[in-house]
């Protein structure tokens, strides 16, 4: 079972500068399949605080990207976006979706890779303390062990270890996090890896018991101070640094957790 442990800047850096596209436009193609399964589920509103987000940067002649963020009666913050400048060997790209308290289903993270290997990352971020609640635990990860385990053993994917502890911290148990190479039997596997998940996590929701209504306040403030963190300790916001500089990047980190909102939580 072989393992990454390396920046993300550093392997752009030492890796050959090549043209991914190709690459970039099947995440692109998955991203929008599994978000057309999200939106069709819940009633979402595009914030007005990313509009300005839609298009930024130089691409299609240098790096760029794009960020939208969504809110809902049901979603407090959902994220789909790209960065980076695949013509020369790098792209980010991320659809989250950050529940509102009225459950206690895991959020759903992913983000996809290439630098110019793949890489991606796929969990149920969860939204307790998972030893000290053992039936949330048996609920939401005990169920997916037997698939974590299976794909762990795979020898054409890299288990990527960050370099950040905080964000080791992060991952769940059954948090798929891989470096692998393109080929189109490894795009597959992440293809039907993805839309198990979120089909999987879309039925979470739909059978999950309301939170009682005084119980709910606390819930959305630790899931707010979670998505902060995560999204201000990446250490792939280098990267947004090293393309648009320090002003563009804290505002894109911003969109990552909701810190320009206009729309109101629910």
């Amino acid at each position: 079972m072989a393992e990454t442990l390396r920046h993300v800047e550093d392997m752009v850096d030492n890796s050959p500068a090549v043209d991914v596209h190709e690459t970039f436009h099947l995440y692109q193609e998955l991203l929008a399949e599994l978000k057309a399964k999200i939106d069709a589920r819940f009633e979402l509103q595009r914030d007005p605080s990313t509009l300005e987000l839609e298009s930024y940067g130089q691409y299609p002649d240098g790096p760029g990207g794009s960020l939208a963020a969504y809110s809902g009666p049901e979603v407090d913050w959902m994220v789909h976006s790209w960065l980076g400048n695949p013509s020369a060997s790098f792209a980010n790209l991320h659809l989250t979706v950050w529940l509102g308290p009225q459950v206690k289903v895991p959020h759903l993270g992913l983000a996809l890779l290439v630098w110019p290997e793949g890489w991606f990352y796929l969990d149920s971020v969860p939204r307790v303390n998972l030893i000290a609640d053992g039936d949330y635990y048996d609920s939401y990860y005990a169920p997916l062990d037997a698939d974590w385990l299976a794909h762990r053993a795979d020898p054409e994917f890299e288990y990527f270890v960050s370099r950040a502890g905080f964000i080791r911290a992060s991952l769940s148990p059954t948090a798929y996090c891989y470096s692998f190479g393109r080929s189109e039997r490894n795009i597959d596997i992440v293809r039907k890896l993805t839309h198990a998940h979120v089909d999987r996590w879309l039925r979470w929701v739909d059978e999950a018991p309301p939170v009682p209504e005084d119980e709910r306040a606390a819930l959305a403030e630790t899931d707010l101070r979670m998505r902060r963190n995560i999204a201000e300790r990446d250490p792939a916001n280098v990267m947004g640094v090293r393309f648009f500089g320090q002003e563009t990047t804290d505002k894109l980190v911003r969109g990552l957790w909701g810190g320009d909102r206009k729309l109101a939580r629910p």
